[in-house]
Protein backbone atom coordinates (compact mmCIF):
# COMPACT_ATOMS: atom_id res chain seq x y z
CA UNK A 1 0.00 0.00 0.00
CA UNK A 2 1.44 3.26 -1.14
CA UNK A 3 1.61 5.86 1.87
CA UNK A 4 2.43 9.63 2.42
CA UNK A 5 5.97 11.36 3.59
CA UNK A 6 4.58 11.17 7.31
CA UNK A 7 4.35 7.27 7.13
CA UNK A 8 7.97 7.09 5.73
CA UNK A 9 11.60 6.59 7.66
CA UNK A 10 14.54 8.34 6.41
CA UNK A 11 15.77 4.13 5.93
CA UNK A 12 12.47 3.80 3.80
CA UNK A 13 13.14 6.33 0.76
CA UNK A 14 17.11 6.82 -0.07
CA UNK A 15 18.67 6.76 -3.07
CA UNK A 16 18.44 4.02 -5.83
CA UNK A 17 21.46 4.92 -7.30
CA UNK A 18 24.19 3.27 -8.74
CA UNK A 19 27.47 4.45 -10.24
CA UNK A 20 26.58 2.54 -13.78
CA UNK A 21 25.83 5.41 -16.29
CA UNK A 22 22.14 4.35 -17.95
CA UNK A 23 21.78 7.49 -19.51
CA UNK A 24 24.69 9.33 -21.61
CA UNK A 25 24.03 12.98 -23.07
CA UNK A 26 27.01 13.96 -25.43
CA UNK A 27 27.07 17.50 -26.43
CA UNK A 28 23.82 17.79 -27.74
CA UNK A 29 22.58 20.61 -29.88
CA UNK A 30 19.04 21.03 -31.30
CA UNK A 31 17.93 23.53 -33.61
CA UNK A 32 14.59 24.88 -35.05
CA UNK A 33 13.84 27.12 -37.76
CA UNK A 34 10.84 29.68 -37.69
CA UNK A 35 10.57 32.25 -40.21
CA UNK A 36 13.44 32.10 -41.76
CA UNK A 37 15.80 31.98 -38.99
CA UNK A 38 17.58 29.11 -36.40
CA UNK A 39 16.81 29.00 -33.02
CA UNK A 40 19.14 27.04 -30.51
CA UNK A 41 16.98 25.34 -28.55
CA UNK A 42 19.91 23.40 -26.57
CA UNK A 43 23.32 24.08 -27.07
CA UNK A 44 26.70 21.85 -25.77
CA UNK A 45 24.35 19.57 -22.82
CA UNK A 46 26.98 16.95 -21.49
CA UNK A 47 24.81 15.12 -18.58
CA UNK A 48 25.64 11.67 -17.21
CA UNK A 49 22.57 9.84 -15.26
CA UNK A 50 23.19 6.40 -12.93
CA UNK A 51 21.24 4.19 -13.36
CA UNK A 52 18.24 4.25 -10.33
CA UNK A 53 18.72 7.89 -9.80
CA UNK A 54 16.17 10.39 -9.82
CA UNK A 55 16.91 13.80 -11.72
CA UNK A 56 14.95 16.61 -12.14
CA UNK A 57 15.28 18.83 -15.02
CA UNK A 58 14.72 22.75 -13.98
CA UNK A 59 14.92 26.42 -15.44
CA UNK A 60 12.27 28.80 -17.13
CA UNK A 61 9.98 28.62 -20.28
CA UNK A 62 12.03 28.53 -23.08
CA UNK A 63 14.99 27.16 -22.00
CA UNK A 64 14.87 23.22 -23.28
CA UNK A 65 13.84 21.30 -20.87
CA UNK A 66 10.78 19.28 -22.85
CA UNK A 67 13.48 19.37 -25.94
CA UNK A 68 16.11 17.93 -24.09
CA UNK A 69 13.47 14.93 -22.62
CA UNK A 70 12.19 14.56 -26.30
CA UNK A 71 16.07 13.66 -27.45
CA UNK A 72 15.65 11.26 -24.48
CA UNK A 73 12.51 9.66 -25.54
CA UNK A 74 13.60 9.93 -29.37
CA UNK A 75 10.20 11.82 -30.16
CA UNK A 76 13.24 14.99 -31.43
CA UNK A 77 16.42 13.70 -31.93
CA UNK A 78 19.29 16.22 -31.81
CA UNK A 79 20.53 18.06 -34.46
CA UNK A 80 24.14 17.27 -33.43
CA UNK A 81 25.63 14.91 -30.59
CA UNK A 82 24.22 11.93 -29.63
CA UNK A 83 21.82 10.45 -26.65
CA UNK A 84 22.81 6.66 -25.22
CA UNK A 85 20.31 4.78 -23.11
CA UNK A 86 20.82 1.69 -22.22
CA UNK A 87 24.02 1.27 -23.95
CA UNK A 88 22.90 1.76 -27.29
CA UNK A 89 21.89 5.17 -29.23
CA UNK A 90 18.81 6.75 -29.24
CA UNK A 91 17.51 6.96 -32.50
CA UNK A 92 13.86 6.83 -32.38
CA UNK A 93 11.48 6.10 -29.26
CA UNK A 94 11.56 2.60 -27.54
CA UNK A 95 10.47 0.52 -24.78
CA UNK A 96 13.13 1.09 -22.51
CA UNK A 97 12.22 4.79 -22.05
CA UNK A 98 8.32 5.37 -20.69
CA UNK A 99 6.99 8.57 -20.84
CA UNK A 100 4.06 10.04 -18.76
CA UNK A 101 2.64 13.76 -19.83
CA UNK A 102 1.20 16.44 -18.36
CA UNK A 103 -2.04 15.82 -19.92
CA UNK A 104 -2.36 12.25 -18.99
CA UNK A 105 -2.92 10.87 -22.48
CA UNK A 106 -5.38 8.25 -21.38
CA UNK A 107 -7.91 6.80 -24.03
CA UNK A 108 -11.24 8.36 -22.81
CA UNK A 109 -13.10 5.44 -24.24
CA UNK A 110 -11.39 2.91 -22.46
CA UNK A 111 -11.36 1.75 -18.59
CA UNK A 112 -8.84 2.41 -16.03
CA UNK A 113 -7.88 -1.30 -16.36
CA UNK A 114 -7.89 -1.29 -20.20
CA UNK A 115 -5.97 1.90 -20.62
CA UNK A 116 -3.22 0.16 -17.94
CA UNK A 117 -3.58 -3.21 -20.87
CA UNK A 118 -2.99 -1.55 -23.76
CA UNK A 119 0.89 -1.73 -24.23
CA UNK A 120 0.43 -5.41 -23.35
CA UNK A 121 -1.92 -6.26 -25.77
CA UNK A 122 0.21 -4.45 -28.49
CA UNK A 123 2.91 -7.07 -27.15
CA UNK A 124 0.38 -9.62 -27.89
CA UNK A 125 0.79 -11.00 -24.00
CA UNK A 126 -1.54 -13.72 -22.60
CA UNK A 127 -4.73 -12.62 -21.55
CA UNK A 128 -4.59 -14.03 -18.26
CA UNK A 129 -0.67 -12.86 -17.58
CA UNK A 130 -2.32 -9.20 -18.53
CA UNK A 131 -4.87 -8.99 -16.05
CA UNK A 132 -2.90 -10.57 -13.32
CA UNK A 133 -0.39 -7.83 -14.24
CA UNK A 134 -2.79 -4.65 -14.60
CA UNK A 135 -4.39 -5.63 -11.25
CA UNK A 136 -1.33 -6.08 -9.54
CA UNK A 137 0.12 -2.85 -10.24
CA UNK A 138 -3.47 -0.80 -9.84
CA UNK A 139 -3.81 -2.67 -6.23
CA UNK A 140 -0.30 -1.20 -5.69
CA UNK A 141 -1.03 2.78 -7.09
CA UNK A 142 -4.70 2.22 -4.81
CA UNK A 143 -6.77 2.00 -8.37
CA UNK A 144 -7.87 -1.89 -7.86
CA UNK A 145 -11.87 -0.66 -7.15
CA UNK A 146 -11.74 1.95 -9.86
CA UNK A 147 -10.34 -0.55 -12.76
CA UNK A 148 -13.71 -0.68 -14.70
CA UNK A 149 -14.04 3.21 -14.32
CA UNK A 150 -13.47 5.59 -17.45
CA UNK A 151 -11.11 8.50 -16.77
CA UNK A 152 -13.80 10.71 -16.57
CA UNK A 153 -14.96 9.59 -13.76
CA UNK A 154 -11.54 10.45 -12.28
CA UNK A 155 -9.56 12.89 -10.18
CA UNK A 156 -6.91 14.49 -11.90
CA UNK A 157 -4.24 12.63 -8.92
CA UNK A 158 -6.65 9.37 -10.32
CA UNK A 159 -5.52 9.99 -13.25
CA UNK A 160 -1.96 10.87 -13.37
CA UNK A 161 -2.19 7.38 -11.15
CA UNK A 162 -3.37 5.36 -13.95
CA UNK A 163 -0.71 7.08 -16.86
CA UNK A 164 1.72 6.10 -14.31
CA UNK A 165 0.58 2.49 -14.02
CA UNK A 166 0.24 1.99 -17.75
CA UNK A 167 3.81 2.90 -17.96
CA UNK A 168 4.70 0.64 -15.18
CA UNK A 169 3.09 -2.34 -16.85
CA UNK A 170 5.49 -2.22 -19.77
CA UNK A 171 8.62 -2.20 -16.81
CA UNK A 172 11.10 0.25 -18.48
CA UNK A 173 14.43 0.74 -16.66
CA UNK A 174 13.66 4.81 -17.79
CA UNK A 175 11.06 6.58 -16.49
CA UNK A 176 10.52 10.08 -18.70
CA UNK A 177 8.47 12.78 -16.96
CA UNK A 178 6.89 15.97 -18.36
CA UNK A 179 5.80 18.16 -15.68
CA UNK A 180 3.28 15.01 -14.53
CA UNK A 181 1.88 17.15 -11.55
CA UNK A 182 1.71 20.43 -13.01
CA UNK A 183 -2.09 20.80 -13.38
CA UNK A 184 -2.95 19.17 -9.73
CA UNK A 185 -3.97 21.37 -6.89
CA UNK A 186 -0.99 21.87 -4.32
CA UNK A 187 -2.52 18.92 -1.93
CA UNK A 188 -3.40 16.32 -4.58
CA UNK A 189 0.67 17.42 -5.75
CA UNK A 190 1.82 16.47 -2.24
CA UNK A 191 0.41 13.13 -2.11
CA UNK A 192 1.75 12.61 -6.06
CA UNK A 193 5.17 13.16 -4.65
CA UNK A 194 4.94 10.95 -2.04
CA UNK A 195 3.85 8.04 -4.16
CA UNK A 196 6.48 8.64 -6.42
CA UNK A 197 9.14 8.87 -4.55
CA UNK A 198 7.17 5.07 -3.06
CA UNK A 199 6.81 3.83 -6.86
CA UNK A 200 10.65 4.62 -7.59
CA UNK A 201 12.09 2.67 -4.41
CA UNK A 202 9.82 -0.26 -5.19
CA UNK A 203 10.22 -0.69 -8.86
CA UNK A 204 13.70 1.36 -9.16
CA UNK A 205 13.19 3.35 -12.21
CA UNK A 206 15.87 5.64 -13.46
CA UNK A 207 13.27 8.89 -13.45
CA UNK A 208 14.41 12.35 -15.30
CA UNK A 209 11.51 14.88 -14.00
CA UNK A 210 10.89 17.86 -16.15
CA UNK A 211 8.98 21.01 -13.48
CA UNK A 212 8.85 24.19 -12.98
CA UNK A 213 8.55 23.89 -9.48
CA UNK A 214 11.87 24.64 -7.23
CA UNK A 215 10.55 23.18 -4.05
CA UNK A 216 9.28 19.80 -6.09
CA UNK A 217 12.65 19.42 -7.51
CA UNK A 218 14.30 19.62 -4.21
CA UNK A 219 11.45 17.72 -2.65
CA UNK A 220 12.08 14.81 -4.73
CA UNK A 221 15.65 14.60 -6.73
CA UNK A 222 19.24 13.01 -6.22
CA UNK A 223 20.12 15.75 -8.48
CA UNK A 224 18.41 18.93 -10.01
CA UNK A 225 19.75 20.05 -13.27
CA UNK A 226 19.36 24.11 -13.87
CA UNK A 227 19.59 25.00 -17.20
CA UNK A 228 20.19 28.52 -18.81
CA UNK A 229 17.33 30.65 -20.93
CA UNK A 230 18.00 29.66 -24.77
CA UNK A 231 19.86 28.50 -25.92
CA UNK A 232 19.90 25.65 -23.38
CA UNK A 233 22.71 24.94 -21.48
CA UNK A 234 23.32 23.11 -17.92
CA UNK A 235 24.01 26.44 -15.53
CA UNK A 236 24.42 23.68 -12.99
CA UNK A 237 24.18 20.35 -11.62
CA UNK A 238 23.02 20.53 -7.66
CA UNK A 239 23.38 17.57 -5.73
CA UNK A 240 20.56 17.57 -3.27
CA UNK A 241 21.93 15.75 -0.63
CA UNK A 242 19.12 15.40 2.29
CA UNK A 243 17.72 12.14 4.07
CA UNK A 244 14.09 11.15 3.16
CA UNK A 245 11.39 12.19 3.86
CA UNK A 246 12.81 15.67 3.22
CA UNK A 247 11.13 18.54 5.54
CA UNK A 248 10.46 21.55 2.82
CA UNK A 249 10.86 23.70 6.47
CA UNK A 250 14.50 22.50 7.71
CA UNK A 251 16.81 25.07 7.49
CA UNK A 252 18.80 23.12 5.12
CA UNK A 253 16.14 22.27 2.56
CA UNK A 254 15.57 26.04 2.81
CA UNK A 255 19.28 27.27 2.29
CA UNK A 256 19.10 24.41 -0.97
CA UNK A 257 16.07 26.04 -2.18
CA UNK A 258 16.89 29.58 -1.63
CA UNK A 259 20.41 28.90 -3.85
CA UNK A 260 18.42 26.84 -6.38
CA UNK A 261 15.96 30.06 -6.72
CA UNK A 262 18.83 32.49 -7.34
CA UNK A 263 20.12 30.28 -10.43
CA UNK A 264 16.57 30.03 -11.58
CA UNK A 265 15.69 33.51 -11.15
CA UNK A 266 19.12 35.02 -13.27
CA UNK A 267 17.62 32.81 -16.06
CA UNK A 268 13.70 34.25 -15.67
CA UNK A 269 15.86 37.73 -15.89
CA UNK A 270 17.13 36.94 -19.01
CA UNK A 271 14.24 35.61 -20.72
CA UNK A 272 12.21 38.63 -19.69
CA UNK A 273 14.95 40.80 -21.01
CA UNK A 274 14.95 38.62 -24.72
CA UNK A 275 11.24 38.64 -25.17
CA UNK A 276 10.97 42.67 -24.21
CA UNK A 277 9.70 44.39 -27.53
CA UNK A 278 12.62 46.26 -28.92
Amino acid sequence: MLVGAKDMTVNDIKSNASPTPQVVVENVRKTFSSKGREIVALAGIDLTISSGEFVAVLGPSGCGKSTLLNALAGFSLPTSGRVIANGAEVTHPGPDRGMVFQEYALFPWMTVAENVAFGLEIKKMKKQLIREQVDRLLEKLQLLEFRDRFPKDLSGGMKQRVAIARVLALDPPIMLMDEPFGALDALTRRTMQDELLRIWMEFRKTIVFVTHGIEESIYLADRVVVMTYRPGTIKRLVPVELSRPRDVASPRFIALQKEVSALVMEEQMRSRRDERPA
